[in-house]
């Protein structure tokens, strides 16, 4: 029976009796039980690292956030390291993760629990929704997953499972959709294990329920699957689609004086606050020279001679925009260093924080000088 979501159906739509829900539970938490795989903020239920893992693993791939963790727990092995650590230190810990509000308002957060909660992290919804940051996902882990409370904790591949298994109709991009998810998970949960419920959930829609390709076969959830019984399981999620980013085009300089290069730290609010970058400006790709060296004048004091050549290209997407950059090297014919830039040495520079577009165009870079100098 396919099971259509509505305002009037929110919190009826679940027709399964104790039984049902029992052997869903079992098969969900066995499967579990046999089938997770060995993560290092699994190690124990140690709440601290199970919050900074779930941050991390928002819009993160849990092969990507492996090394980023384990390098992150030893510099920061406890809540109050890393609470009253420098913004520089947590957002080099974070480089390349990208979403860095996330780091930042974690660090809020944590010194909240340090500071009002003597350094326990709250074991009630109500607390955590207070802390900077934290919402009803990342609360939910941690009630259910730390805790062991009856907590559900709606991610977008637990969405993905439990829209399958109920052919639920309403788009996930919206709130109020959540609200769905969350009143079927607050029945379905076992209040017994309600660890690896929810962490069965999530590794099903990691490993099994994917998005393109799922493997039905593998389920320990196919004989609930109502998308799976109708061969619609590509139908689920309904996820309509945003509208098109916007494209900005950028040029970014790569500036050498004497063995060092000039960077420059981005505005503390905003797009990748607080972060280091070449020296760049909005301009077309084909744009007339002599406008780019205004705009850099304007922007800078500088005057410059650019390079004819371009050192690479880069592209990168984020939620809501793309930049496609064009860096190329330069050099000063007039003007002094001003306002947020410095002139540092290679070693000085690893030491900060770059957003992942312009490690690539630095890395970029030192492969052409290297071959340069062969």
């Amino acid at each position: 029976m396919r099971i259509m979501v509505n305002k009037m159906q929110t919190h009826e739509f679940l027709n399964w009796d104790s039984s049902k829900i029992s052997s869903f539970r079992l098969a969900l938490v066995s499967w579990y039980d046999v089938n997770k795989r060995v993560l290092p903020w699994r190690e124990n239920t140690d709440p601290y690292r199970i919050w900074v893992s779930e941050v991390m693993l928002q819009q993160t791939r849990v092969d990507t956030v492996l090394p980023y963790f384990e390098r992150f727990m030893q510099k920061f092995p406890t809540m109050r390291d890393f609470a009253y650590a420098t913004e520089a230190e947590i957002l080099k810990a974070w480089e390349g993760l990208g979403y860095y509000s996330r780091v930042r308002n974690l660090q809020i957060a944590m010194r909240q629990v340090t500071e009002e909660f003597g350094g326990v992290v709250p074991d009630t919804k109500e607390a955590l929704l207070s802390l900077k940051g934290v919402g009803p996902y990342t609360a939910g882990a941690i009630l259910s997953i730390a805790y062991g409370k009856q907590e559900p904790a709606v991610d977008g591949n637990v969405m993905r499972v439990i829209s399958r298994i109920f052919e639920i109709d309403e788009d996930i991009m919206k709130p109020k959709t959540r609200k769905t998810f969350e009143a079927i998970l607050y029945k379905l949960i076992d209040p017994e294990h309600a660890s690896a419920f929810n962490q069965g959930l999530m590794e099903i829609g990691a490993l099994v329920c994917t998005p393109k390709k799922p493997m039905c076969l593998l389920c320990p959830l196919q004989e609930f699957c109502e998308a799976h019984q109708a061969g619609k399981e590509l139908d689920y999620p309904v996820k309509i689609k945003k509208t098109k980013s916007k494209t900005i085009p950028l040029i970014a300089v790569i500036i050498e004086q004497d063995g060092k290069y000039i960077v420059e730290q981005r505005e503390d609010t905003g797009l990748l606050a607080g972060m280091w970058q070449f020296p760049t400006i909005e301009a077309l790709p084909n744009e007339n020279d002599e406008l780019v060296k205004l705009k850099f004048l304007r922007k800078y004091g500088l005057t410059l001679e650019l390079a004819d050549n371009v050192v690479t290209h880069v592209k990168h997407v984020f939620s809501h925009l793309v930049w496609q950059v064009e860096l190329k090297q330069a050099r000063i014919l007039e003007g002094e260093l001003s306002g947020r830039t410095k002139c540092l040495t290679e070693k000085e520079m690893t030491e900060l924080a770059f957003p992942v577009p312009y490690q690539k165009m630095w890395q970029a870079f030192l492969k052409q000088k290297g071959g340069n100098q062969e």
